[in-house]
């Protein structure tokens, strides 16, 4: 247990600094390494880590999103008229896909994902402004969307800030107000994404044995130590880099996301 901690904070301080650059909430980082690290230390057999390691990392994000949307806040970064809406449809999709969680299959979804990241990241590339030009739908429609995007991150544990900021800089919305906004939507995702996979998971793990549900807390300890630190770290960088350069790194770490899930 000892070194699942040790592991987990250096786990934490790299998702929690992300969660703050880029409004990812840091599953990106911690779902591939617990899936990694838990059979590794004979936690859960290989084919069950994958489920331990998406609760784990959404509950996680729960901690982390929210230190990372207070920092953003306090910088003028969260753009509180637009995201009512996406919190709310972020919520929904991602309780519906917690919930079902351990009947769904995300071998096919995570190739739609992993493909749909490519051509965001190719697009966020190549693109020589810092903002798009449409603008954002109607309400019921931004719900809608936000659904989609939020049960997609509830699956996958990344809680939906690498499809929200993508989403929201086509739409308008700066870069820097994305991130922010991006982060608060990835509260609603852990949060109602965490009671799903409590629920889930309830028959099959104790909490005698360090878990609630498919959440290992362990791990999760040692996730949330740092990355609440670190998280108002990067939202501070966010404030002294141009946001085309915010745009382009955000296009590169998504590129190399993309590769993983298409290659995986």
């Amino acid at each position: 247990m000892l070194s699942i901690i040790a592991f987990t904070l250096l786990l934490g301080a790299l998702a929690g600094f992300l969660a703050g650059l880029l409004g990812i909430g840091g599953g990106l980082v911690i779902v591939p390494a617990l899936v990694m690290l838990l059979p590794a230390f004979g936690i859960v057999p290989a084919e069950q880590a994958i489920l331990v390691a998406v609760a784990t990392s959404l509950a996680s994000i729960i901690i982390t999103a929210t230190s990372s949307v207070l920092a953003h806040h306090r910088w003028g970064n969260v753009p509180w008229s637009i995201a009512g809406a996406i919190f709310v449809g972020a919520a929904i999709g991602a309780w519906c896909v917690g919930y079902l969680a351990h009947n769904i299959s995300g071998a096919v979804l995570q190739m739609i994902f992993g493909v749909a990241a490519l051509l965001l990241a190719l697009r966020m590339l190549g693109s020589r402004t810092a903002v798009g030009i449409k603008p954002l739908p109607g309400t019921l429609l931004t719900i809608c969307i936000s659904a989609l995007l939020g049960g997609v991150g509830s699956l996958l544990g990344i809680g939906g800030g690498a499809l929200f900021v993508p989403m929201l800089n086509y739409f308008s919305v700066d870069m820097r107000r994305a991130i922010g906004c991006a982060a608060a939507s990835s509260i609603a995702v852990a949060v109602f994404g965490t009671l799903g996979y409590v629920i889930a998971g309830w028959r099959h793990y104790q909490l005698a044995d360090g878990f609630v549900g498919y959440i290992y807390l362990p791990a999760l300890l040692g996730i949330v130590a740092m990355s609440v630190f670190t998280a108002p770290i990067g939202a501070k960088l966010v404030q002294q880099l141009p946001v085309l350069t915010i745009k382009r790194v955000f296009g590169v770490f998504l590129l190399l996301i993309a590769v993983k899930m298409i290659l995986s």
